[in-house]
């Protein structure tokens, strides 16, 4: 797509990048005894949504590759979703954080599957 000239314009990965510096932030809080366990993967996924969009954009010379990374991004963010959940059951953050998240993670799931639906035009190189 011509209005992109990188993987840092795409709206998804600022998103994600948004959604990792906030997961960042509330998991700051989060029990020392939770560091290597949840805390850590929370912040593994969230970031991991962005650095799967930035992989799909290097792939874009083939189209089923372009495709499966960004599905590896939302299977990402899915998981994100599970761990907030995990968090607010733990009492970890508030029911508001987990649902401005959750929300904007499921924006962000929209979005990664709108761009592979048109994955085609993305390639087009």
């Amino acid at each position: 797509m011509s209005y992109a000239m990188s993987f840092k314009d795409l709206e998804t990965y600022k998103l994600s990048r948004e959604i990792a510096c906030e997961i960042f932030r509330i998991s700051k809080v989060f029990p020392s005894e939770e560091k290597y366990a949840l805390t850590d993967q929370i912040r593994r996924s969230s970031r991991s949504v962005g650095a799967q969009i930035a992989e799909s954009w290097g792939k874009r010379k083939y189209v089923k590759h372009f495709m499966s990374k960004l599905t590896d991004a939302d299977s990402e963010q899915f998981e994100t979703q599970h761990w907030l959940e995990v968090a607010l059951e733990c009492e970890y953050v508030s029911m508001k954080q987990c649902k401005e998240l959750t929300d904007k993670c499921e924006l962000l799931g929209k979005m990664i599957n709108n761009m592979i639906q048109k994955a085609p035009q993305f390639c087009q190189t």
